[in-house]
């Protein structure tokens, strides 16, 4: 069963020199619309459906994770998840000690 949701990403604190293979990672993961790179900070936002039993706390791990990849060493990533079809919104960040684990797994 698919749920329809509305993801907004923030993605601060990662290298500039990666914000191309940040913006495709994350865009294999969910259908972002409209990059913007302000003041150093990824923001991007895009409405599909979850699908497959994921949660939404298991979707923002995964696309945490693919973010960290592509940058190559720890950033800040925040997903605001909102499920359109029951709203409010539930708001998921992890911190370092997410990606030292993240790490100590072998990607």
């Amino acid at each position: 069963m698919s749920r329809y949701y509305s993801m907004v990403l923030n993605v601060s604190g990662h290298n500039q020199e990666k914000s191309e293979e940040i913006m495709e990672a994350a865009n294999k993961h969910w259908e972002f619309d409209d990059w913007s790179n302000y003041n150093n900070e990824l923001s991007a936002s895009g409405e599909s459906s979850l699908t497959g039993g994921e949660s939404e706390e298991e979707f923002a791990e995964r696309i945490t994770e693919a973010i960290w990849k592509a940058n190559g060493k720890f950033c800040t990533v925040q997903v605001d998840a909102t499920y359109l079809e029951d709203l409010p919104c539930e708001t998921y960040s992890f911190d370092e000690e997410d990606y030292q684990r993240f790490v100590d797994m072998g990607e």
